[in-house]
């Protein structure tokens, strides 16, 4: 089975414990399935709303193993960044990220964010499925 890259949206309401999300990333969990990188964690980290939520996001490198992130990694993001301007949507430079992180890390992606849509073809990503 592969590895599931849980982007900020999911985690966001497994936090809140909201269902369909909660039951699924907890199974992920159990299961040790789940992967991050760092702009999810630093996503993750800003909005945290205490020290003690810090705290724990502060645990995510020693609980789940982080997609290697390099500088092609950046340099294909920022690239599919610009071709997806050239088509008429603006999708940011973190979503570009992320998709493409995961495509290197042969990760499907679990994600909230319907710019994911677009970008699964372009950066050959497998969505997750929430429900």
């Amino acid at each position: 089975m592969a590895d599931v890259l849980v982007d900020t949206s999911v985690w966001i309401e497994f936090f809140r414990k909201h269902e369909p999300c909660y039951g699924i990333v907890a199974r992920l969990i159990d299961e040790e399935r789940v992967c991050c990188v760092g702009l999810i964690l630093a996503e993750l980290m800003q909005g945290a709303k205490s020290e003690k939520e810090l705290s724990v996001l502060g645990d995510f490198p020693h609980v789940f193993p982080f997609l290697p992130e390099t500088p092609q990694l950046w340099e294909d993001a920022g690239r599919l960044s610009f071709a997806m301007r050239r088509k008429g949507l603006t999708i940011g430079l973190a979503d570009c990220f992320i998709a493409k992180a995961a495509a290197a890390g042969r990760a499907q992606l679990a994600t909230l964010d319907s710019h994911f849509d677009a970008l699964r073809k372009p950066a050959k990503i497998t969505l997750f499925p929430l429900s």
